[in-house]
């Protein structure tokens, strides 16, 4: 297979051209034939054009490159190697919502021919590519997994917004469904990762190595969060305390903050999912999710309080909230948890604006019903919920400008720090 792509023999398809599918499928099309495929046909006029929808990439990115953008299944036909980069999110319960993929599975079932090779990027839990997908994959194509067709997994690791760790810069994880798979797909991902690759032992390890790096990263942050709780009632700030805390060598540099978008906020619950159908009750995980999932409600009370120690009556208070992306200068909605905040504030009845150069009004309106706001004046607190860079550059006196009376700063990342001097201010 590798040699056949090479050669130019066979083409790759990537489907779902998304933050992550769209980055793999230019660079591969630096060196070899490849096929971008998307289910929204608007998405694929704007990648015609040289546009990103996700706005990561830039427009000459999409140059000299050997790509068939389309949203028409058949094209697919004509290729042999398939990079599965579609969406898994939870639904409202918190359970995995894998329509995504069984529908990207069903698609490429339907084309897949004798000895092609499906990959799939998208994060799920152990055992999920061998026991969800490949089972679509042979009901819709009618061949048998192995003998027929190869599957490997090769966890996404694209971090949106970060200009400096890019898709080649970082080192890929591989694996496949045999030695001679393995072997195939590390060598093709070679092409492409200047990091190197890591050749997992099998796909569920490879599988585990994802979701463990999302579900680390949570454990930490809510440690962080738990501690900026015990702190904030100690009277002293969290981040002086990280700061001091960081001296150390070993100390590990996690911060405290609302924990959103479509991974860390995310893939716990594919791990514990998998953990319940084992029987097992994961305490830590459960715990750490408990509590990023309730910084939103824990801001905006703090908040309050601080509204009702100014003599604010909330009935005709007014709210800044600085920030709607789920982190800093992106334009991904996806999972937000500032609307926790939001949320919490419509409880109360406090009046708000939301303010995000980032976001796009059109879809904030689809995906929350928020619609979206200039900056005023005559707020009682404002809340910076993400720091985007056109936020990091405001003062106290922009802040006391569009104040009324004293004034609230709530700086949910601490940015402000030290540089505030006469209003009130709270930090996580």
């Amino acid at each position: 297979m590798y040699n056949a792509i090479v050669k130019k023999e066979k083409k790759i398809a990537v489907i779902g051209l998304g933050y992550v599918g769209l980055p793999i499928a230019l660079e591969y099309a630096k060196h070899v034939q490849v096929i971008g495929f998307d289910i929204k046909p608007e998405r694929v006029e704007l990648m015609k054009k040289g546009i990103d929808p996700s706005n990561e990439l830039e427009a000459a990115d999409f140059e000299n490159r050997d790509i068939l953008f389309t949203a028409n299944v058949e094209d697919l036909r004509d290729a042999h190697y398939f990079i599965v980069a579609v969406p898994t999110p939870i639904n409202e319960h918190k359970l995995p919502e894998l329509t995504p993929l069984i529908k990207a599975s069903e698609t490429v079932g339907k084309v897949l021919k004798k000895g092609d090779y499906v990959v799939y990027e998208s994060t799920v839990y152990p055992g999920c590519t061998e026991e969800d997908c490949v089972p679509v994959l042979e009901q819709f194509s009618g061949l048998k997994f192995i003998e027929d067709f190869k599957v490997g997994y090769s966890p996404e690791r694209i971090n949106p917004g970060d200009k400096d760790n890019t898709l080649t810069k970082i080192a890929k994880v591989s694996s496949g469904c045999d030695p001679e798979s393995a072997e195939n797909i590390a060598r093709i991902y070679e092409m492409i990762i200047e990091a190197g690759v890591h050749r997992a032992s099998s796909i569920k390890v490879a599988e585990a190595a994802k979701i463990i790096e999302n579900t680390q990263r949570d454990v930490n942050i809510a440690l962080m969060n738990e501690l900026s709780i015990i702190f904030n009632k100690l009277d002293i700030n969290t981040f002086e305390v990280l700061e001091a805390a960081g001296t150390k060598w070993n100390f590990l540099k996690f911060v405290p903050g609302l924990v959103g978008g479509h991974c860390i906020g995310v893939d716990p619950y594919y791990l514990l999912h998998k953990a319940k159908q084992l029987g097992y009750h994961a305490q830590i995980i459960n715990s750490g999710r408990a509590i990023n999932d309730g910084m939103g409600a824990h801001v905006t009370k703090q908040t309050i309080k601080m509204m009702l120690a100014n003599d604010v009556v909330l009935s005709q208070a007014k709210v800044l909230v600085l920030g709607l992306t789920f982190k800093e200068n992106v334009s991904d909605i996806r999972n937000t948890r500032v609307v926790d905040i939001l949320k919490e504030l419509d409880d109360y009845k406090v009046k708000y604006d939301i303010v995000d150069p980032h976001a796009d009004l059109k879809e904030v309106k689809e995906e929350y019903d928020i619609d979206m706001n200039e900056l005023s004046s005559g707020y009682d607190a404002i809340i910076v919920a993400v720091n985007h860079d056109e936020f990091v550059n405001y003062d106290e006196d922009f802040f006391k400008s569009i104040s009324r009376g004293n004034g609230i700063l709530v700086d949910i990342k601490g940015i402000y720090r030290n540089n505030i001097q006469s209003m009130k201010y709270f930090s996580l």
